[in-house]
Parts: C-alpha cells; sequence; structure tokens
C-alpha cells in the first residue's frame, strides 16, 4: 500500500498522463512480458492498460500484432490475482475484433463463467459472447439461460447485456431466451430488470402485437426499477404515436399516473413523452405543472430537464409556457448559465413586444460567459423573434451584428449570418441593415465557406437593393484580398450587378476585365465567362446563364457524365435529364436546445442508384431523370409487403418492387411480378429476387419502354406478385427439405401519372418576364370546372396533381397558380391556373407553354 501511495504522488509530481506519448512498438515489446513465469500482476496490469489505451485512442494493430499480443494475454490466465484477471477480459475483448483463432480461448472463458469467482463470472461472460459465433453460443446456451436468472446482479446483468448484443447476429437463438428474461424483468436490482425489458422489447420489435400485449401487461402492475419503468414509458409513448384510435387510451393514462411516481427520473420521463404526443394545450397541464416545480428545484440538473423541456413546448404551444414565466424569470440569474441560457430564450419565444428590449440587456449581461453551443441557442432564439416581431429588427439585428464581431467558431458564426440572411429574406425592411452588417463581417471573416456564402446573398439580394453600387465596393475588395475560392464568388457576385442593374453595367465590366489577368484559373475563366455573356446584349442569353442558372444535382450529374463518356461519347451531353438540386425547405424549428448535428440529407436519386447498377443494361437508358415516392402495394399488417419506386428515364421507366417477408417459417425463392401493361408499354426485361428471407427486404426490377406518343404514358397497371414458397425451422432459419410450391399474391394496382414524368421547379421574382418571353412557344389552354367547393382547396389539389410547390400559390379572391419546370425528354414548360368561384362551383382555367406541344396536351390532360 504505501509504494502504491509513493507511486501515485510521483504520478501527480510528473504533471502530466503517464501514458502520453506511448509509442505502439515499445508496449508491444513489453507484452512479451507475460511469457515469463512468475509475472507481477502489478506490472502486467499496467501493460495492459497502456494496450487499451493505444486502442481506444485509435492505433491500429495489424493482425499479427494483435494475434500476437492476443495470445501472450491469455498466458496470464494463470494468476490469480482479480484485478489482473479483469484486465485480461477487457483486453480479450477488444483484441478479439483483430485477432486471429481467438476461439481458442473459449473453454478458459466457460470455465470462468460457471465458477464459483462472481468477479470473473461477469465480466467472462462478457469477454465469451464478444468472440464467439451463433454456432458456438448454441453449445453455452444453458449457461447463459442460467445466468441470466441467477441471484448476483452484475452476472445476470452481464448475460442480458450480451444477449441484448447478439440480437443482431442471432437474433433466433436469443428469442429462446425470453422467458428466462421474462423472470429477470421482476429481479429486485433495478439495472436487471431494466436490461431484461430491454431485451424483450428488442426481440418483439417486429411484432406490434406482441409488443401492445407486453406494455399493457406491465402498465397494470408497475416495475420496480425507475429504469425500466422509463422504457416502458417510452415503449407506450410509441404505441400511442403509431395509434391515433381510443385504443391508445389506457397508454396515455398510464403514463399520466407516472407523473405522480416517487422517482424523479419516471415524473421527467412520463413529462416528456406527454410534452411530444399532446397536440392540444388542456392537456399538457399535468405535465406543465410538473417542469413548472422543476424550474425552483435545488438541484441544477431537475432545473435544466424543466427549462429545456419548456423551451422545447414553445414553439408548438406557448401559452402552455406562459404560466411558468416567473419561475422562468427566477432563472436568468441562475448559477448555472446553461439553465440560464434556456430560460432566456424560452421567455423570448414567449414574451410580449415590450419585453425584447428588456430581455436582450439581460441576455448580453451573460452571453461572453456561455459556450459557443449555448450561444448558438442564443442565436436561434432570436432569429425565431425576428420572424415573430419585424419590427424589431433594428435592435435584434445590431445585437446579432455586435455577436457577430466576438470571438466564436465557424459553426456560431454561421448561425449568426443564418439568422442575418433570414432576417433579409423575409423582411424587406430589414434587407439595407442586414446587407449592411453582413458587408462589414465579411472584411474581417476568416472562414472561406462563410464568405462564400455571404458574397452568394450579395449577388442575389444586392442589385434588388435602393442603392445597389455601395456593395460593389465590398464586394470588389475581396477580389483584391482574399482566396482564391472566395475571389470567385465575388466575380460571380459582380457579375448579378452587371445582369440585372444597366447603369452599373459599363463599371463591372472594366472590373471583370481585371480579374481576367486573375492568378486562379477558377477566378480567370468566370470573368472572361461572364464578360462574353454580358457583352452579347442577349438579356434570354444573361437570364439563363447568369440571372436564373438551373443547378443540377452534382453526385448525379457526375454519374450521368461518366455513364454518357462510357455508353456514347460521340453524342452530345443534354443537362437537362439530369435531376436539379432541390432548395432546402426551410423546417420549422420545434426545438430550442442544443441539438444533435444532423447527417447530410441525400435525395431519394442518391439513396437508390446503387441499388439500379444492378439491373443488367442499365446504363444504356442514359441518365436518370427522377425517382418517386415509393408507393404501398399492400396494406401494413400483411404476410408479405411490397411498395413500389417508380425510376424515371427519358424513353424508359424502371418499376422497382421493394418486398418483404414477415414470416419467419418461409422463405421465398425465384421471386418475380406479373404486370397486366397498357397496349402502348413493353417490358423489356425483369430482374428477379432469387430469395426473400424473414424480415430482410428484396426488391424486383422491371425495365418498361414508354409510348412514343406522350399522351399514351398514362395509365394503369394491374400487378400479381409470383413466387416458390420452401416452409424453414422458424428458430434457425434452416429451409425444411424438399423443392417447395408455386404460390401468387395479388397486388393493389398502380398508375403512371403526369406527375411522375416532370421535375417542377420553383419559380423565383422573375416568373412575369420568363412568361412573357415564351410568348413564341406552343401554348395550350382550357377550362374546367372543378368539384370542390372552395378555391383554396382546389389549388392545392391542383399543385399536387402537377407537382408545382405550395408556394407557387398567390392569394386573392381569384387563386392563381405559377409553375414550371421540365419533361422527362428535357423540354421546359410553363403552366399559369387560374380558379375561381362561379355560379357552378369552382371554375379552373389553365394555360401551358411548352416548345413541345405535346409535352403541354399532357399536362392539361392530368387535370381531366
Amino acid at each position: 500500500m504505501s509504494s502504491f501511495k509513493r507511486d501515485k504522488k510521483e504520478e501527480e509530481d510528473s504533471g502530466g498522463s503517464p501514458f502520453m506519448n506511448l509509442d505502439k512498438t515499445i508496449v508491444l515489446q513489453e507484452a512479451r512480458y507475460f511469457n515469463e513465469t512468475p509475472v507481477n500482476p502489478r506490472k502486467c496490469s499496467h501493460i495492459l492498460s497502456k494496450i487499451l489505451f493505444l486502442l481506444n485512442q485509435g492505433e491500429k494493430l495489424s493482425t499479427q500484432e494483435a494475434t500476437d499480443v492476443f495470445f501472450a494475454t491469455t498466458k496470464l490466465f494463470q494468476s490469480k490475482d482479480v484485478m489482473l484477471r479483469r484486465m485480461v477480459y477487457l483486453c480479450i475483448k477488444e483484441l478479439s475484433k483483430l485477432a486471429q483463432d481467438v476461439i481458442i480461448v473459449t473453454s478458459s472463458l466457460t470455465k470462468d463463467m460457471t465458477g464459483k469467482e462472481d468477479l470473473y463470472r461477469a465480466a467472462a461472460i462478457r469477454a465469451l459472447c464478444s468472440i464467439t459465433d451463433s454456432t458456438m453460443i448454441q453449445a453455452i446456451e444453458r449457461y447463459m439461460k442460467q445466468a441470466i436468472v441467477d441471484k448476483n446482479p452484475a452476472v445476470s446483468s452481464a448475460a442480458l447485456v450480451s444477449a441484448l448484443h447478439l440480437s443482431s447476429t442471432a437474433p433466433d437463438l436469443v428469442r429462446r431466451w425470453v422467458n428466462e428474461a421474462q423472470e429477470a424483468i421482476n429481479s429486485d436490482n433495478a439495472m436487471v430488470s431494466y436490461h431484461a425489458l430491454g431485451i424483450l422489447a428488442n426481440t418483439r420489435r417486429n411484432d406490434k402485437l406482441s409488443i401492445v400485449k407486453m406494455v399493457t401487461r406491465l402498465a397494470k402492475s408497475p416495475l420496480k426499477s425507475p429504469y425500466a419503468l422509463c422504457l416502458l414509458i417510452r415503449l407506450a409513448a410509441q404505441l400511442v404515436e403509431n395509434d391515433d384510435s381510443d385504443a391508445a387510451q389506457p397508454y396515455i393514462e398510464f403514463i399520466e399516473c407516472c407523473l405522480r411516481h416517487k422517482s424523479e427520473m419516471v415524473i421527467y420521463e412520463a413529462a416528456h413523452a406527454i410534452v411530444n404526443l399532446r397536440k392540444t394545450a388542456r392537456d399538457l397541464a399535468p405535465a406543465v405543472s410538473v417542469l413548472q416545480l422543476f424550474c425552483g428545484s435545488s438541484k441544477a440538473c431537475l432545473r435544466l430537464a424543466g427549462a429545456r423541456t419548456l423551451a422545447r413546448l414553445t414553439s408548438k404551444h406557448p401559452t402552455a409556457v406562459a404560466a411558468c414565466a416567473v419561475d422562468l424569470e427566477n432563472l436568468i440569474s441562475d448559477p448555472n448559465r446553461s439553465v440560464a441560457t434556456l430560460a432566456v430564450t424560452t421567455l423570448l419565444a414567449t414574451g410580449a413586444e415590450s419585453s425584447v428590449d428588456r430581455l436582450m440587456k439581460q441576455i448580453s449581461s451573460f452571453v461572453s460567459e456561455i459556450s459557443d453551443e449555448f450561444k448558438i441557442v442564443v442565436v436561434k432564439a432570436i432569429r425565431r423573434l425576428c420572424q415573430k416581431f419585424p419590427r424589431k429588427h433594428q435592435s435584434l439585428a445590431a445585437f446579432l451584428a455586435g455577436m457577430l464581431r466576438d470571438e466564436g467558431g465557424l459553426e456560431y458564426k454561421a448561425a449568426i449570418a443564418d439568422a442575418i440572411i433570414t432576417l433579409v429574406e423575409e423582411n424587406p425592411e430589414a434587407k439595407e441593415t442586414g446587407l449592411a452588417h453582413l458587408c462589414e463581417f465579411i472584411e474581417d471573416c476568416e472562414h472561406t465557406t462563410l464568405a462564400v456564402r455571404i458574397l452568394h446573398l450579395l449577388g442575389r439580394e444586392g442589385p434588388k437593393s435602393r442603392q445597389p453600387s455601395r456593395y460593389i465596393r465590398f464586394i470588389y475588395n475581396r477580389v483584391i484580398l482574399e482566396s482564391g475560392p472566395v475571389r470567385a464568388a465575388a466575380v460571380s457576385a459582380m457579375a448579378q450587378f452587371g445582369a440585372q442593374r444597366p447603369e452599373l453595367l459599363p463599371n463591372i465590366r472594366v472590373l471583370l476585365a481585371r480579374c481576367e489577368m486573375d492568378d486562379e484559373d477558377e477566378v480567370r475563366d468566370r470573368a472572361i465567362y461572364y464578360n462574353a455573356i454580358l457583352d452579347s446584349g442577349d438579356q434570354q442569353l444573361i437570364n439563363d446563364f447568369i440571372i436564373d442558372v438551373p443547378k443540377s444535382n452534382p453526385i448525379l450529374l457526375e454519374k450521368a457524365l461518366r455513364d454518357h463518356i462510357a455508353t456514347k461519347p460521340d453524342e452530345p451531353f443534354d443537362i437537362m435529364t439530369v435531376p436539379m438540386e432541390e432548395e432546402k425547405k426551410k423546417e420549422k424549428e420545434d426545438v430550442v436546445e442544443i441539438e444533435a448535428r444532423k447527417p447530410k440529407q441525400m435525395t431519394i436519386e442518391e439513396i437508390y442508384t446503387q441499388q439500379l447498377s444492378r439491373v443488367p443494361g442499365i446504363e444504356s437508358l442514359g441518365p436518370l431523370f427522377k425517382t418517386n415516392i415509393p408507393i404501398d402495394l399492400t396494406e401494413p399488417e400483411t404476410e408479405y409487403r411490397v411498395r413500389l419506386l417508380k425510376h424515371v428515364f427519358v424513353r424508359h421507366i424502371v418499376l422497382q418492387f421493394e418486398c418483404l417477408n414477415t414470416l419467419n417459417d418461409q422463405i421465398l425463392e425465384k421471386v418475380s411480378v406479373r404486370l397486366d401493361c397498357p397496349p402502348e408499354y413493353e417490358i423489356k426485361s425483369m430482374l428477379f429476387c432469387q430469395r426473400l428471407v424473414y424480415n430482410q427486404p428484396g426488391s424486383v426490377f422491371v425495365v418498361i419502354e414508354f409510348p412514343c406518343a406522350y399522351l399514351d404514358s398514362l395509365g394503369t397497371f394491374g400487378a400479381t406478385l409470383e413466387f416458390v414458397v420452401c416452409d424453414c425451422d422458424p428458430n434457425t432459419g434452416a429451409p425444411d427439405p424438399g423443392e417447395g410450391y408455386a404460390d401468387t399474391y395479388p397486388l393493389e394496382e398502380f398508375s403512371i401519372y403526369c406527375l411522375d414524368q416532370i421535375r417542377a421547379r420553383i419559380m423565383g421574382d422573375e416568373w412575369d418576364s420568363t412568361w412573357e418571353r415564351a410568348a413564341n412557344v406552343p401554348e395550350v389552354s382550357g377550362n374546367f370546372v372543378l368539384p370542390e367547393l372552395d378555391p383554396a382547396t382546389a389549388a392545392k389539389s391542383v399543385c399536387e396533381v402537377l407537382g408545382i410547390p405550395k408556394s407557387g400559390i398567390i392569394d386573392g379572391a381569384i387563386k392563381e397558380i405559377r409553375g414550371g419546370g421540365v419533361f422527362r425528354g428535357g423540354a421546359p414548360y410553363l403552366v399559369k391556373v387560374r380558379i375561381g368561384p362561379s355560379s357552378e362551383g369552382v371554375r379552373m382555367q389553365i394555360a401551358a407553354r411548352s416548345p413541345r406541344e405535346d409535352v403541354a396536351q399532357l399536362l392539361l390532360a392530368a387535370l381531366e
């Protein structure tokens, strides 16, 4: 003990971690000490700690190195030292992922697992389950069942957690341990009960009826474990989410009953569930009362939980949170600045316009003391405030500009820039103020991505301002002072001014001519490109290549170019056949808190590109034009589930039938789809799904050629699923002997619509000029009487049929819809619809313009 104290003091005196600057080679050499006899347990534990540290720091060991260390570590099983043995188990778990022949220690671990030393048993179970596969686990299945119901909670919990990990690789095996897990739920130990419920919920996650029975039974006899009760509340909340009928009422009553539990953890989980489930402020009262009590708690964690959940509630039900205003104001001076930040941002969202200035002063007093993460929370609250009280834009923009000048990282600065950009785009009165603040910021901006984004905004909004010339100096300064990407963005911004403001065009030409001498290729090319277009004087050319430029999806554009070079390199490439990059929809933020960074959103075309590549001859169809949203061809509760995706090409459509077999005692083979097609369509090929096992999706692909006439492309298809059924063991999935029998399954009919073959574009402010420029293009028009009684409802229905965004509806006594896009052949089109009341109901006038008259006719036919 004295030596232990001395070493500890030496470590403290050294002033750093003993594992800093570890060298992998030296540590591997030290591991050879494990082969000596006898060994020093303490020295071995220290070496094992070094190995674990290197592995957890991301150090890569080769297979041979890991194998050598693994077998050297197994020699330490001879030691009787308890601490060393537990370190050995940890090392075996980590090295088993890298080393070879790890199965050799199975017998030693099994011996420890069934021994009398409880300290060994739990760790041995974890290590054994991490190194063995499903076939080996069957040999120790009896021991695992005994361990699950063991009296020692550490052993029982270790077995349950190991079973939970094994459920991803051997679900059928773990499903046989349900009875033991059911018994473990009633354990007096909180963690054992929690882990047992986790096993039961995981094994039944695909069986809704079993989950309903389990939750109903456990809700009637509340669990002792608060952890298990929290999980049960979450399961009940999921059932309520998925069921809007009165059958969900018992689960709601159970969650409300948990608000009166003695455990604070359970109370908060119930309140959190109610806040996220309820839609009316009246039903929220019990949960809000609990959260209000939490805000006055002496525990900082409860105050944070209460303030955070109330902040989440503000966007949907501000009136319900308004009752907690006094408690939240008391939290503004809370010593925990995270709690104070959430309290202030919640008050900002629920307070009146008159209280904004006072709250902003309180924020400024401590905003410098909080981290960037909570500063972002404040910025988001101010951003919503700008939308709620547009008359306060001057003071709010000034406050944001002050925060923009403070120190901070890229994410924090980007959040402020986003707030100011939103203010500029949504409030015309704040445009000049917001652009001025952003111009000042890019003078000292050290983040290239932010500078490029702001320059893009200046190019888009600056020409529409009252004094556009004032922004050119800030933009041209970037050409002189900044890096290549920023200079290129500045050139594009200047071109926007020259294209939209004729009085500035001579000066812009001079500036672009100077940029033609730049050292960077991208800057020179852009300057020459824009100068040539501006010098042409062709307004149509300027609009199409500078002002209103369609942007293709970069990932799909690259793939289309590669396919074009591989298949038809001598033919011209049509960029209009590539899907455009969709503008990001502004999602309404309903959480005023620190949020996890969301992964990058992929388009549906990108998601299914790899699956489509399996279809033989797919390259010959040309670039993918559009993938439509999947539609279900079966009911959700049927034994075979099928949904359809329509992948549209220029002259072909690929129908992808995604199939799912929900029967664990059957395997489907040679799965295909028999189609009843309209006579104008021709089936070219079909790719079968060779094998469809339980709960693993598979796809059938059918390639069909479109009719030559566009109007004939509207049609309805019948479909039947055909397959060979082979019975199998529901537990192991092993097929029974025999060849199986053929069977069919009817699917719902589906249609090919006009909407499936067009890609709508969001029309900007230049709609009128675009429509006038297309005056000489063929036009088809018609009058219709719609069955809807309300013009607003009729307008939404028309938008859904033609794929026009709802933002294309112009409100008024007579609704007007403006839209446009591209047909699958690359032909552009424009649509103007007027809808108004009449004596016969709702009358609609539609006019469609397109270089191809049959495309315009197809748009009208879609509404008939």
